[in-house]
């Protein structure tokens, strides 16, 4: 059987082939049978969709995935992991690299590339870290999501209460999320029963 195995931080990764539909097109184009997919941060220990298929793969099986950074967050439990597969039979195929075999080239050429990885994801952490170094000594620095504008929050709370339309329409005409709507109206009912 061949399984793929997808995953994207709880954000997303809408960009760079790395969104769910993304990753799960190159999944089918590979073969894969059976897919799992998962919105879990690289940098978690729990991912239980993932430990799940572990515990699914016999030997025989494949496990592919679309790039290595989705199989393993550091060069060391991305080595003990395709060990651990290739001793029971189980073949890992990573789509921009290939078979990972497990030969003592196979895990040289696998450590380097996770080596790779692991130096690429710490430098973004540097990098984003820095850069909100240098923006909180900005003036007007803010750290979060920008603050919802009022008044588009009270169109979207008279569109669905008094027009009467639902709040994915609502959605639309303001480009508000939906959640952001259904607080705005919880919150405006209740503040109507305190009166």
């Amino acid at each position: 059987m061949i399984y793929g195995y997808a995953r994207v931080s709880t954000s997303g990764q809408a960009r760079n082939g790395n969104s769910l539909e993304d990753q799960k097109k190159i999944l089918v184009k590979d073969g894969c049978q059976e897919i799992v997919e998962e919105q879990y941060t690289g940098t978690t220990t729990e991912r239980p969709q993932f430990t799940a298929l572990l515990k699914k793969l016999k030997t025989g099986d494949t496990l592919v995935v679309t790039k290595l950074d989705r199989l393993a967050r550091t060069a060391r439990e991305g080595s003990q992991l395709v060990h651990d597969l290739s001793n029971k039979g189980i073949r890992v195929y990573i789509d921009n690299i290939g078979i990972i075999e497990n030969t003592a080239m196979g895990r040289a050429i696998l450590n380097i590339f996770l080596a790779f990885a692991e130096f690429e994801r710490d430098m973004i952490v540097e990098r984003t870290q820095a850069g909100k170094t240098i923006a909180k000594t900005r003036a007007g620095f803010r750290e979060g999501r920008p603050p919802i504008d009022p008044v588009r929050k009270e169109l979207a709370v008279k569109l669905v209460l008094e027009n009467h339309l639902s709040y994915k329409e609502a959605a639309r005409q303001t480009n508000l999320s939906v959640s952001t709507i259904t607080r705005a109206v919880r919150k405006y009912r209740s503040e109507k029963q305190k009166e």
